[in-house]
């Protein structure tokens, strides 16, 4: 498996609405484990398949930071159907460079998807899986965690950015914050 280029804001790709998986099969699955792959080697929590160019609804998460791999999803056509309560948290992106922002998401979901073995399954999830879940859906939507915050935040980040590229200094890196 190869490392994936992961795609940075303002790149097009990223605004662009992942199609259905129609069909699972090795070709398939391959690229989700260099997803994977790419994901630990960020390092992140997520990866949706638009963040690496390719357009297929696929996501892959582990947020157990201890124990890399124990609870790995890889999911296929991913979509939330619940969704209660509401959180704020901090969240980060690999795609975002540099910036953080508390983001207002459900507090559970119940998320149905397919693996790459071709089993539907359910999950039911709360915390930091909750809020990666909706974030790497978003992602297949088309839709960034900066596009969930207010309109003078998002041009000050865009400022910030455009100040970063500038300087030479747009690198990706945030060591201090968990990125999804």
């Amino acid at each position: 498996m190869a490392l994936l280029n992961i795609r940075k804001f303002p790149d097009p790709a990223l605004k662009d609405p992942a199609k259905p998986v129609a069909n699972i099969d090795g070709g398939l699955t391959n690229f989700i484990e260099s997803m994977v792959q790419t994901m630990y080697a960020a390092p992140g929590v997520g990866l949706a398949a638009p963040q690496v160019g390719d357009s297929r609804r696929v996501v892959v998460l582990d947020t157990d930071h201890q124990n890399p791999g124990k609870k790995l999803l890889r999911l296929i056509n991913p979509k939330v159907v619940a969704a209660e309560g509401s959180v704020i948290w901090e969240e980060g992106c690999l795609s975002v460079v540099d910036y953080t922002a508390d983001v207002k998401r459900a507090a559970r979901v119940l998320v149905r998807a397919w693996t790459p073995e071709e089993k539907e399954i359910e999950i039911e999830a709360d915390d930091l899986l909750a809020v990666a879940l909706q974030h790497e859906i978003d992602h297949l939507d088309g839709k960034l965690f900066i596009d969930r915050i207010s309109r003078i935040k998002r041009e000050l980040y865009r400022r910030k950015l455009a100040k970063l590229i500038k300087e030479g200094k747009a690198d990706g890196q945030r060591p201090s914050s968990v990125r999804i």
